[in-house]
């Protein structure tokens, strides 16, 4: 419980109307949640503007309203405020009414296009193998210690994201770990709170059906660090040609990290196979069980945030050596008798899946072929499509193009927009088949000894969206049913 005035703190007021010392029981941003001593407030999403169901809130029991629009016809019960912003405010407010927590724990944001998951993960495993509580709000998961919640979104709404903190900060946790999207960054869902360091990871092309542009991109992912603290940290990638920029008008401390040039922390491969990478980090050789450069890349930043957070250099880097990666990110399994080796990858961005091709075809040996399955979600940045499908003939023997998570998009149509990347030498090595698990039997059945299989795109998702409808499908699952029929 907390009064209007006190959850007001730090939002920009333009009027009130009624009485600020008023007890609140809760605050939200749905009006369906809304039970009696609620605040309301009214925000103007991207899709619709909860302003008008504003009496469907009183009628439910609110008794305090926030807006940008105040009511023609004030009910003389209820209490109002008229913001300049709602969004923002509510993100402002819901941290005011959970108590402020982040004021009192590590908060750590990771940023970018590629690789936010997985250093938020392995920030998580390594601090709490250092001996902390923590928890960790990620695209996959959301973790409190051991427990794990259902995650659907990379950053949840304001309400229910200080809601999350606060639960995990009452269970015991000092550190938390989040993925802060993009989206979570525009849509005003982390003001308020208090992060302790940002890391970002590097910015490729994605996003850009909701951010239109990629300068609107850049700045929106640079905008969550102008506005760190300067008690914080801020840690960026310097062999991404945007990683400086992100830095330029921060207040929070400097670092950078590189496997190419000169920086605060720096890395060498010295060795990158499927048995995991061989790095030389600060003049320490390290065995990890990750694979890849993009890893290499995910684990320095990693190692430069547990610097920046005071920890021993040492004991950090004999626990992240023996440290696994988030779900659904380069997981692999092997075919028993045909050692047909089966990477599943979130890959969902030409980047993405670029680093993650070229560093299977870096890995391979012989005469492996190298088959890649793939498709694009409906709904979603449509430019990308044809670029996805290049990169996958570049680096792929052959290629099946199928779904993904169609939304409301034909599946076929979205198909036929990839293939308009397919390059005239490349047509004879691919093939379109829209049924998902058709796909990836196909791409079984096509490999001979050793071959890779990459399916890509889903990652750690347990599902399928078509028409509004998720239906069960994990590729994991399916790839290893299929390496069974194979063999039998």
């Amino acid at each position: 419980m907390a009064s209007f005035q006190e959850i007001l703190y730090k939002v920009k007021l333009q009027k009130i109307v009624g009485d600020t010392s008023v007890q609140l029981l809760s605050v939200e941003t749905d009006s369906r949640k809304v039970k009696p001593g609620t605040c309301f407030i009214a925000v103007k999403g991207t899709v619709t503007d909860s302003h008008q169901y504003i009496g469907t809130a009183i009628e439910n029991g609110a008794i305090a309203i926030v807006c940008e629009d105040i009511p023609k016809i004030l009910n003389e019960d209820v209490h109002y405020a008229v913001v300049s912003d709602s969004a923002e405010a509510a993100a402002i407010m819901a941290h005011n009414f959970y108590g402020r927590i982040t004021e009192k724990i590590a908060l750590i944001g990771v940023t970018g296009t590629n690789g936010k998951t997985t250093v938020a993960t392995l920030l998580f495993k390594l601090f709490t193998a250092l001996g902390n509580k923590c928890g960790l709000i990620s695209t996959v998961q959301n973790v409190i210690g051991e427990e794990i919640l259902p995650s659907t979104h990379t950053t949840p709404d304001p309400v229910s994201l200080n809601a999350l903190i606060s639960k995990m900060y009452s269970l015991g946790c000092t550190h938390i770990f989040m993925e802060v999207s993009s989206h979570a960054i525009h849509q005003h869902r982390i003001d308020g709170l208090q992060f302790k360091g940002g890391i970002f990871t590097n910015i490729t092309h994605d996003h850009l059906d909701y951010h239109k542009t990629f300068d609107e991109y850049i700045r929106v992912k640079k905008s969550f660090f102008d506005a760190l603290p300067s008690s914080a940290f801020a840690i960026s990638n310097a062999d991404d040609k945007r990683g400086s920029i992100m830095l330029q008008n921060t207040k929070a401390r400097k670092y950078m990290y590189s496997l190419k040039t000169l920086a605060d922390f720096r890395a060498k491969i010295i060795e990158d196979s499927l048995l995991g990478l061989e790095l030389m980090i600060d003049d320490v050789e390290v065995h990890f069980r990750l694979i890849g450069t993009f890893n290499a890349y995910n684990i320095l930043a990693v190692y430069a945030a547990a610097m920046c957070m005071g920890e021993e250099k040492a004991k950090v880097l004999q626990i992240l050596s023996n440290t696994t990666g988030a779900e659904g990110r380069f997981e692999y399994i092997v075919s028993p008798n045909e050692k047909v080796v089966g990477i599943v990858d979130y890959a969902h961005t030409p980047d993405a899946l670029l680093n993650v091709l070229a560093t299977i075809k870096n890995l391979r040996k012989g005469e492996q072929n190298i088959i890649t399955v793939v498709g694009c979600g409906g709904d979603r940045d449509k430019t990308k499509r044809p670029e996805m499908a290049e990169v996958a003939c570049e680096y792929s023997d052959k290629i099946i193009f199928t779904s993904d998570n169609p939304r409301s998009e034909d599946p076929q149509e979205i198909i036929k927009e990839m293939e308009k990347g397919v390059p005239i030498v490349a047509r004879k090595k691919c093939l379109s088949i829209t049924d998902r698990k058709e796909a990836i039997k196909t791409a079984v059945s096509l490999s001979k000894k050793e071959d890779i299989i990459l399916v890509a795109g889903k990652g750690h998702e347990k599902y399928q969206e078509t028409k509004g409808v998720k239906k069960h499908f994990d590729d994991k699952e399916v790839l290893a049913e299929m390496f069974h029929l194979m063999e039998k």
